[in-house]
C-alpha cells in the first residue's frame, strides 16, 4: 500500500469514526517508516477537514463532528508517540478565539475551535459574549499568532473593528493575524476593517489560518 493510500484510508477512518482500523493503519504505517508528521497532516487532518465540510453542507450534525474530533485526538496521540523530539507538524500556532461581547451565539465558534485543535493548533477560547479587552489581554498573555472573533449579529459586527483598533493601540497588531467570521460577515467587511482573514465556515477557517501563518 502506498503512502497516499494510507493517508486516504486514515482520512476515511476519521470520517467514518473507525478507531480500530485507524489504529491498525497507524501501527503499520509507523512500522513501514512513514513520516509520523505526514500521517497527521495528510491523513488524519485531511479526514477532519472533510468532516467539517460535510457539517457545513448539512450532511452530518454536531454530535458526529464531536465524535470525529474525539477520535482524531486519540489517533493523533498514537502518532505523536513516534514523533522525534523537536519535530512537530508544520503549521501549528496559538489562536485566541471568541464571540464578541453582546453576542451569545457560539455553536459556529465551537466547531471552528474543534477543527483548529484537531489540526494541531492551540486554541484559547474566550467563550461567548467575550469582553473586547479579553481578546487583547489574552493575545498578549499567550503571544498569540491569530486573534479570531465571531459576530453573529449585525449589531455586534462593529466590535470586530474595535478589536483591530485596540490591537493597534496595544502595539501588537503587527505581531498577530486577525480573522473574522459569523453569518453577517463578508470579505468586503474584512477589507473595510483591515482584518487579515475572513472565514466563511469552520473548514475555511482552518485553511485560512494555515495559509496566513505560512505566508
Amino acid at each position: 500500500m502506498s503512502n497516499e493510500d494510507v493517508f486516504e484510508k486514515l482520512a476515511e477512518c476519521v470520517v467514518e469514526n473507525d478507531e480500530d482500523t485507524g489504529a491498525d493503519l497507524i501501527g503499520r504505517a509507523i512500522a513501514d517508516g512513514v513520516n509520523p508528521v505526514e500521517i497527521i497532516e495528510k491523513g488524519l487532518s485531511a479526514g477532519m477537514l472533510e468532516v467539517g465540510n460535510r457539517f457545513e453542507d448539512g450532511e452530518i450534525f454536531l454530535p458526529q463532528v464531536m465524535m470525529a474530533a474525539a477520535l482524531m485526538t486519540k489517533l493523533v496521540a498514537k502518532v505523536q508517540e513516534h514523533i522525534p523530539a523537536g519535530e512537530k507538524a508544520a503549521s501549528n500556532g496559538k489562536i485566541v478565539l471568541g464571540t464578541v461581547e453582546g453576542d451569545v451565539h457560539d455553536i459556529g465558534k465551537n466547531i471552528v475551535k474543534v477543527l483548529l485543535q484537531a489540526n494541531g493548533y492551540e486554541v484559547f477560547d474566550l467563550g461567548r459574549d467575550a469582553p473586547l479587552t479579553s481578546f487583547i489581554e489574552k493575545a498578549k498573555e499567550v503571544d498569540a499568532d491569530v486573534v479570531a472573533s465571531s459576530a453573529l449579529m449585525t449589531g455586534t459586527m462593529a466590535f470586530q473593528a474595535d478589536i483591530e483598533n485596540m490591537l493597534k493601540e496595544a502595539g501588537i497588531r503587527d505581531r498577530v493575524k486577525t480573522m473574522v467570521g459569523g453569518a453577517p460577515c463578508t470579505e468586503h467587511w474584512r477589507e473595510k476593517i483591515g482584518a487579515d482573514v475572513y472565514a466563511s465556515n469552520a473548514s475555511d477557517a482552518v485553511q485560512k489560518v494555515r495559509e496566513a501563518l505560512t505566508n
